[in-house]
């Protein structure tokens, strides 16, 4: 192809670079030549254009594009007619999209003419949805060029869309005492809506004890009835393959192909086989309708694919699908490993409550939060000091004993108040008038004790990346070297619970009762164990010494 300038007595034939605009007419972009349109710029003054010259053997844009898009065509694909060197390919169903990777990116590696760009591999896609273009850069492609790019394609199928089929679909709900209904029942509603969005059905839900024998029979009552899958939604997370879960599948008669998956979230899935039918113990984040790598299975069940340990030990590239600032970590390996200063692109929206209504009895006639360090800063301010250098917000301190010493300690602070009038009832007074302020749009509230001046705000931001209801993430502690600390970070679904202890207590206790929905995070020193209620306590910071 030449291309360039181009005198109007040579240009018969050609193809016009750029739009023209002439007095009353317009001659686009791609416009072939022809005595007409060249009179009509003899007419306007012009003596040349800008134009591309097929030589022998080019082959004009869209008959290129045609061409390869006919190459491409499989099964359940649709095409649009070539137009400006472009064809577009589109599904004719719902289904799974595969893509050749390897073969695309070596036919866009044949010339600079040629292009062929896809949704990414397994991709969900609707019907009428667009999987392809197929655009030719230049005006045409050498025909040479053309027959490679047709002879790679030949025989090899580098597209294809698997449609979902109308699964019948049986879920096993297992139960244990103190799991709320309201997440029993988001896991039928999470479960429902992915099964429904791949156009299967859901049988009756089978809701029976967190007990091996009593998921076996359900898993077979459920086969029974005609179920195509088999899913189990453990009221605690499955954490190995004897587990209550797995151990169900293989007493009903089941074999475990798999346990867990370099996919996060989705690390915590099971895969198992009763016959013929596909038997899963879903992880904990499927309770959520965010994407997870039970999905990624599913999907791939849906599309009628069968699934091996091979197939999800193969999901990792691409398997991280939440970034957050900090996951719990191994508690052997977390005093080793440094706190990331990244800050995450979303964070929950939690808020603090720093307890400081309490008398101080342990170190009277002190108030230990007013005690000043060398350089004058009371306990509390320097409490606050570091929740207000964490995403906590807002963050409300909760008064009682010397309120206007202690709010006076905390002048010119981004803090909100709130007074617990009978602070003197102990340590569940003070939490309750704190909770009571919390406002409705926190999905979370941390509870900070106002001795505790060497937790820093990028512990607090810890706490807050691993905090996610949804996932079952929905009170994180942290811990050192195994042993539980403060703060707590609890999720809003927990207020009404903790707004009905008494007593001089604080909602610890109730962490027992959710187990399965507490998540602990290891840090690297021991901040979160240390609190300072005594002067000897105090005399072991340096900052302190000499303070009575």
């Amino acid at each position: 192809m030449i291309f360039g300038p181009t005198p109007l007595d040579e240009a018969r034939g050609a193809v016009l670079a750029h739009t023209v605009r002439l007095p009353g007419k317009v001659l686009k972009k791609g416009t072939v030549l022809d005595e007409a349109a060249l009179a009509a710029l003899k007419e306007a003054g012009r003596r040349e254009v800008i134009a591309a010259r097929l030589e022998a053997g080019d082959v004009p844009e869209d008959e290129a594009a045609d061409r390869i898009a006919n190459a491409l065509m499989a099964p359940l694909l649709a095409r649009s007619r070539a137009s400006t060197g472009r064809v577009n390919l589109f599904a004719e169903s719902a289904g799974l999209f595969s893509v050749d990777a390897s073969l695309i990116d070596r036919l866009n590696q044949v010339d600079e003419s040629v292009t062929v760009a896809t949704l990414p591999d397994r991709s969900v896609v609707g019907a009428k949805e667009m999987l392809a273009t197929i655009k030719i850069i230049p005006f045409a492609v050498p025909g040479a060029v053309l027959s490679v790019v047709e002879a790679m394609l030949r025989g090899r199928p580098a597209l294809a869309v698997r449609p979902f089929r109308p699964l019948s679909v049986g879920l096993v709900l297992t139960e244990l005492p103190g799991v709320k209904e309201s997440v029993m029942e988001g896991a039928v509603e999470a479960t429902s809506a992915r099964v429904e969005a791949l156009l299967g059905t859901m049988l009756p839900v089978e809701r029976v004890r967190h007990e091996e024998a009593a998921v076996a029979d359900a898993l077979t009552r459920l086969r029974k009835a005609g179920a195509q899958l088999l899913l189990i939604a453990g009221a605690s997370a499955v954490v190995d393959r004897r587990d209550v879960g797995p151990a169900a599948i293989v007493r009903a008669g089941g074999a475990i192909e798999h346990f867990g998956m370099p996919v996060d979230p989705g690390n915590l899935i099971c895969l198992g086989r009763l016959g013929d039918v596909p038997a899963m113990v879903l992880p904990g984040c499927a309770r959520s309708p965010k994407l997870n790598g039970f999905d990624w299975v599913l999907q791939r069940l849906f599309a009628g694919e069968r699934v091996t340990a091979k197939h999800i030990m193969g999901m990792g590239v691409g398997g991280l699908l939440k970034e957050i600032e900090a996951r719990p970590l191994p508690r052997a390996e977390a005093p080793r490993t440094p706190v990331s200063p990244i800050a995450p692109r979303r964070a929950r929206q939690v808020c603090a409550l720093v307890l400081a209504a309490g008398r101080s009895r342990r170190m009277a006639p002190l108030n230990k939060l007013l005690v000043p360090d060398n350089k004058g800063v009371p306990i509390i301010a320097r409490v606050v000091d570091n929740v207000l250098a964490s995403r906590a917000r807002p963050v409300i301190v909760v008064t009682g004993h010397e309120r206007e010493r202690v709010e006076e300690a905390l002048a010119g602070r981004a803090v909100l108040l709130a007074h617990a009038d009978d602070y003197a009832e102990g340590l569940s007074a003070s939490l309750k008038a704190g909770l009571r302020a919390v406002p409705p749009e926190a999905e979370g509230v941390m509870i900070c004790l106002g001795d505790m001046p060497l937790v820093s705000g990028e512990m607090l931001d810890r706490l807050i990346a691993a905090f996610d209801p949804e996932e079952g993430r929905a009170i994180v502690q942290p811990t050192y070297r195994g042993k539980q600390g403060n703060p707590m970070l609890w999720a809003r679904e927990f207020l009404s619970e903790m707004l009905s202890i008494s007593g001089d207590i604080g909602a610890r206790h109730l962490a027992a009762k959710h187990a399965d929905r507490l998540v602990e995070v290891e840090m690297a020193n021991d901040a979160v164990l240390r609190d300072f209620d005594t002067t000897d306590a105090l005399k072991a910071l340096p900052e302190y010494a000499g303070k009575r």
